[in-house]
C-alpha cells in the first residue's frame, strides 16, 4: 500500500504541499501583524535619537516577521480548537490547506530569521526582546495560559504590548520610561478589547473549551471588569502628556479618546443579562481598535511635528 497519495508526490515518500502563498501569508495573522508593526514603528520614530533609515526598515521588517512567526506557531498549536470555532475554522491548518508540520516549520524558521536579523544588523537588546515576545506568545500564552486560566488575555497581553518597546530599543539600545508607558497603554487595552469580543463569541469559546472570562466568571462579572479596565486605561493613555513626553494637543485628544472608551464600556456594563444581540459589546470592540490606532497615531504625529518645529526654530 502506498504511504502517500501518488497525485501529491514528485517522488516516492515525498508529499508536495498543496498550500498556496496566500495560505502561508494567512498563517502570519496579517491583521495582528499590522497592529504590531504600527506600534513598533511608533516606538522607533518616537525614540529621541535617529537611526539609519536602512536599519530602521530592517528593524521593522524583522519585528513584522517575528510577529508573523508567533502567529504561525499559534495556528499550529491551536489547530484543534480553531477547527471548532466559527471565527477560526477557515484558518489554513484546521481547513487542511496547510499541514501542521508545515506551519510549525514555517514558524520556527521565521522566528530564528527575525531574531538573528535584528540582533546582527541592529542590536541584541531589541533582538532579545523580540525573542522573548515570540516565546511568550507561542509558549507561555498559546500552550499554557490560553487553555488554563480566564486571566489568559491579561497575562498574555504582555506579548502584544512589547512591540513599541522593541522599536524604541532598536534605536536607542535601551528601554526607557517613555517606551514603558506605551507598553502599559497596550497592556491595559488588551483585556477590555478581547473580553468585549469574548462576550459575543462566548459560545465559540465554550465549544472549544477555552476558559475565557464570560464562560468562567459570567457575563456580569466580565462587564464589570471591562469597565474597571476602561477606568484605568483612560488616565494611563494621558500619561505621555502628564509626564512631559508630548504637547498638550496629545493630552486633549487622549482625554477625549479615553472618555469615549469609558463611555462605551459603561454601555457594556449596562447591558441586560438576556441581551443576545450584544450591540454595546460589538461597538466597544470596534471602538477599542480605533482607540489604540488613534492614540498611537496622535502620539506619533505629536513627536514628528514637535521635531519639525524644533528644527525650524534651531
Amino acid at each position: 500500500m502506498a504511504l502517500v497519495d501518488d497525485t501529491l508526490t514528485d517522488e516516492p515518500g515525498f508529499r508536495v504541499s498543496e498550500a498556496t502563498a496566500g495560505d502561508f501569508f494567512a498563517l502570519l495573522k496579517p491583521r495582528v501583524m499590522s497592529l504590531v508593526v504600527f506600534t513598533a514603528f511608533v516606538g522607533l520614530v518616537a525614540a529621541p535619537v535617529t537611526i539609519n533609515p536602512l536599519l530602521a526598515v530592517i528593524a521593522i521588517l524583522a519585528i513584522a516577521i517575528g510577529a508573523g512567526a508567533s502567529g504561525a506557531l499559534n495556528m499550529w498549536y491551536d489547530a484543534d480548537i480553531d477547527a471548532v470555532m466559527t471565527r477560526t475554522a477557515s484558518r489554513p491548518v484546521p481547513a487542511g490547506r496547510v499541514r501542521p508540520g508545515e506551519a510549525l516549520s514555517f514558524g520556527l524558521v521565521l522566528s530564528v530569521l527575525s531574531v538573528m536579523t535584528l540582533g546582527v544588523l541592529v542590536n541584541w537588546l531589541s533582538a532579545t526582546l523580540l525573542a522573548f515576545t515570540i516565546f511568550f506568545y507561542a509558549v507561555v500564552y498559546t500552550m499554557w495560559l490560553k487553555r488554563w486560566t480566564p486571566q489568559n488575555i491579561v497575562i498574555g497581553g504582555a506579548a502584544g504590548a512589547i512591540p513599541p518597546v522593541i522599536g524604541w530599543a532598536a534605536v536607542t539600545g535601551t528601554v526607557s520610561l517613555e517606551s514603558v508607558v506605551l507598553f502599559l497603554i497596550i497592556f491595559l487595552w488588551t483585556p477590555p478589547h478581547f473580553w468585549a469580543l469574548a462576550l459575543f463569541k462566548s459560545e465559540d469559546y465554550a465549544r472549544a473549551g477555552i476558559p475565557m472570562m464570560p464562560n468562567v466568571a459570567g457575563q456580569a462579572s466580565t462587564r464589570r471588569q471591562i469597565f474597571a479596565y476602561a477606568l484605568i486605561l483612560a488616565p494611563v493613555g494621558v500619561l505621555p502628556w502628564a509626564l512631559g513626553f508630548t504637547t498638550p494637543a496629545y493630552g486633549v485628544l487622549a482625554v477625549l479618546l479615553g472618555a469615549g472608551f469609558v463611555w462605551y464600556a459603561w454601555k457594556v456594563l449596562q447591558m441586560a443579562d438576556d441581551d443576545h444581540v450584544m450591540k454595546p459589546a460589538k461597538t466597544l470592540f470596534g471602538y477599542s481598535l480605533l482607540y489604540l490606532f488613534a492614540i498611537f497615531a496622535v502620539y506619533l504625529a505629536d513627536c514628528v511635528v514637535g521635531r519639525v518645529l524644533a528644527m525650524g526654530g534651531a
